[in-house]
């Protein structure tokens, strides 16, 4: 064996992450130059009628107007575009005459806290949470991203690098944690590129969570008035008032962490890869979820949701034995299964390779056939939660 060869594992591995931290902060200053941090790209007067749900010619209306309650910009060539910050200032404008322009939540209309989860990793289950969130804050939701996941993968997909970007007690654990240290959410939340978009990063400190729930459970000194299972609620209720949908990224392990998120949610998504392995990971998932949470309710946890859904995601449409999985899990769950499926898309691909979702990437920058099905199709799915956020409200969609 070469020389070099004969050294403690832990020192490769330290170096190895160093090297590669190091690379990763250079390559996101060559994608978001100089500053390094991301910026949301505009958006068409087509786009911004769409998501507001007028005609392109009232929004070029209202952007022309003397008195209008925006300027609009054009580009090169005579284009007309806006940010996400006036198309929220349209909507804030029209709904002055209409309340149905802003769907925030209204007086009695409880915040809704939805926990995408899995046992499995791979099963899309970051990408379906950084997808949800953007579209609900395209649609005029306030929202929150809270990253449960140590690896951060929805951190850094909202520009937040946790090697670099994320301090001690920058993440959910500084709001959870049991000593002294502990601080108020309001303190750790930090907005995004994405106007009504903020977000809680994640590093891997949020495993000292999961070492420190045993002691403190096996200390009989320990304050019963706040078990483990409550304290993601508690930290989410002391900011509350400011947002409409809170959207949890949770671990791919069935944790103190996720059983917490699980205690904090009024609703569950739980991705599904259709391929065999995967599903029968999932029994085992929600075989050992329902005991554990059993547990957990009968020492007093809320475990009452507004909905709990399956979602397909990675989906190939063309693929028979997909297609047959995908039937299997129709006919066991029926409407628990969302109607609309993820779908398999090199757009979606593509766009995280510049860290950036489908929502954020510009339609010239790659094929606009396979983007606009990739869109679509994410639409779809989002469509349905939306729809289903608005029942728990009791509106009628």
């Amino acid at each position: 064996m070469n020389q070099s060869e004969i050294r403690a594992m832990d020192e490769t591995i330290r170096e190895d992450a160093q090297l590669l931290g190091s690379q990763l902060q250079l390559l996101r200053e060559k994608l978001f130059p100089p500053e390094a941090q991301k910026q949301l790209r505009r958006f068409s007067s087509a786009e911004a009628a769409r998501l507001i749900g007028v005609t392109e010619s009232y929004i070029r209306h209202l952007a022309s107007a003397e008195d209008g309650p925006i300027r609009e910009k054009q580009a090169n060539g005579g284009k007309r575009s806006y940010s996400l910050d006036q198309i929220h200032t349209l909507r804030n404008f029209l709904a002055r005459g209409k309340a149905s322009y802003l769907p925030n939540r209204k007086i009695g209309d409880h915040l809704q806290v939805i926990a995408v989860t899995n046992f499995k990793g791979g099963s899309g289950k970051t990408t379906t949470a950084a997808h949800l969130a953007q579209y609900l804050a395209l649609r005029g939701f306030r929202v929150l991203a809270i990253d449960l996941d140590p690896q951060a993968s929805m951190s850094a997909l909202f520009g937040y690098q946790p090697e670099f970007d994320v301090g001690d007690s920058e993440t959910l654990y500084g709001a959870i944690r049991y000593d002294e240290h502990r601080r108020p959410l309001s303190e750790i939340i930090r907005s995004t590129y994405f106007a009504g978009l903020d977000v809680v990063p994640a590093d891997l400190e949020l495993h000292e969570f999961e070492h420190d729930t045993p002691r403190v459970l096996a200390d009989p000194r320990r304050d019963s008035s706040e078990l483990f299972f409550m304290r993601v609620a508690n930290a989410i209720n002391d900011v509350a008032d400011r947002y409409d949908i809170v959207v949890i990224d949770c671990p791919p392990q069935l944790g103190f962490l996720t059983m917490s998120a699980l205690c904090a949610a009024t609703a569950v998504l739980i991705t599904v890869h259709p391929q065999m392995l995967d599903v029968a990971s999932m029994n085992q998932f929600l075989t050992m979820t329902s005991q554990l949470l059993g547990v957990v309710r009968n020492a007093g946890g809320n475990l009452t949701y507004d909905w709990m859904r399956y979602l397909i995601t990675r989906h190939e449409s063309n693929d028979a034995p997909q297609a047959q999985i995908v039937a299997f899990l129709r006919n066991l769950f029926a409407e628990r299964v969302l109607t609309a499926t993820m779908v398999k898309s090199t757009a979606v691909s593509d766009a995280g390779l510049s860290k950036q979702t489908i929502y954020e990437a510009p339609r010239e920058s790659m094929n606009r056939q396979t983007y606009d099905r990739a869109v679509e199709a994410m639409d779809s799915v989002n469509g349905d939660i939306e729809k289903l956020i608005l029942r728990a409200w009791g509106r009628v969609v």
